[in-house]
């Protein structure tokens, strides 16, 4: 179970990106952070994101067309 979780289904890039990046500053390190998204470019753009930023990205699956990624905060 993750500390928090985004539901960023229906929207488009770079939204998914943008709502991730505003959660995480709401986090403390070590927290959690599952993200669902339905746009197609969203692996790409989260594993972008988690190595320019740091977090890790501890996993990442899609079910039905919905990504689901599991990002864990720098510390």
């Amino acid at each position: 179970m993750a500390d928090l979780e985004l539901d960023c289904k229906a929207i488009s890039c770079p939204m998914p990106i943008v709502r991730v990046a505003k959660a995480v500053k709401t986090m403390t390190p070590g927290q959690t952070l599952e993200v669902q998204a339905t746009d197609p470019s969203f692996q790409a753009d989260i594993e972008a994101w988690a190595r320019r930023t740091g977090n890790e990205l501890v996993s990442f699956t899609t079910q039905d067309d919905v990504h689901s990624a599991l990002i864990q905060i720098k510390g």
